[in-house]
């Protein structure tokens, strides 16, 4: 595999889930994990269903797909509970899709939050995207690529961190955007 990778990590950016409306996803196009190349964002409803077609739309857009090998996604959930579908959003772009998250996420309790919410549809998608798996320390979901080849990608791009060097990225300028300054705890 190349060093070099194309790849894009994909955040979205902190929000009041009690005023907002609309967070904003960042996405970070990265040379493996060592050189940024560029920026893409867009906005999602949040709690909403939208977040795979924003997605998608905003990546088909971008001069940089054509070169893109592999995106990463911070959780399968973005602005609360605004779940995507990783299947679709590979169908929709032709870009595997690697959801990778440090913990392992309580499903079950997610599934209860969801069903109380009557957000019922949502947790369809969840139980599509398959359980998560433990990849060295991270675990991930994915779509539009196998186990081992995502495992293989996140260790090119895992240059300061557990992390894949984008996602990790996407989360700083995210929070810096919003905030005014990261915390650097991505």
């Amino acid at each position: 595999m190349k060093k070099e990778i194309r790849v894009l990590g994909i955040d979205d950016s902190p929000f009041d889930k009690f005023k907002d409306r609309y967070a904003t996803v960042i996405g970070i196009f990265f040379r493996g994990g060592n050189y940024a190349d560029g920026v893409v964002s867009t906005k999602i409803r949040v709690d909403g269903m939208n977040s795979t077609s924003k997605l998608a739309d905003m990546i088909n857009r971008s001069r940089f797909k054509s070169q893109l090998r592999c995106m990463f996604l911070d959780g399968i959930n973005m602005a609360g509970f605004n779940v995507i579908d990783i299947h679709k959003l590979y169908s929709l772009t032709k870009i595997p899709v690697v959801v990778v998250v440090r913990r392992k996420p309580d499903l079950d309790n997610i599934k209860r939050i969801l069903k109380r919410l009557g957000m019922q549809r949502k947790i369809k998608l969840l139980d599509k995207a398959g359980a998560p798996k433990k990849a060295g320390r991270v675990y991930i979901q994915f779509a539009g690529i196998s186990f081992d080849e995502a495992k293989k990608i996140i260790k090119t791009t895992a240059t300061r961190s557990y992390l894949p060097e984008p996602l990790r990225i996407a989360h700083l300028i995210g929070a810096g955007l919003v905030k005014g300054e990261s915390k650097g705890n991505a």
